[in-house]
């Protein structure tokens, strides 16, 4: 009997840039003191609870962007951001987006 192994490359842990990127944020915060890790779950569970997202995730958009929305938070609470700089930052970055052509990483203007 002749045994098939199949040789997929493996899932990639984040599917896009941003979510390894916000992830890495948040983990040098953490060990730079700013928090800790336990707070973090607790913010970020409630995050998802509030979005009625308390099912288990598997790290897509609606999970990084709950993550993104925690990390904000934090940095507004911490006074290291307003929320006005995190609404213009969010803008930018959408309008970076809309202007980005489709497979092109996006990069803010300036």
């Amino acid at each position: 009997m002749t045994e098939c192994i199949s040789h997929s490359a493996p899932e990639p842990a984040f599917l896009e840039p941003w979510h390894a990127q916000v992830f890495a944020l948040t983990v040098h915060l953490n060990e730079a003191g700013r928090f800790s890790w336990a707070d973090w779950v607790e913010r970020f569970s409630t995050t998802l609870r509030r979005h009625g997202l308390a099912r288990d995730l598997d790290g897509g958009a609606d999970y990084f962007n709950a993550w993104l929305e925690t990390l904000e938070a934090f940095l507004v609470e911490a006074g290291t951001a307003s929320p006005r700089e995190v609404e213009l930052t969010q803008r930018d970055w959408e309008e970076a987006y809309l202007r980005t052509p489709h497979g092109e990483p996006v990069h803010l203007a300036g």
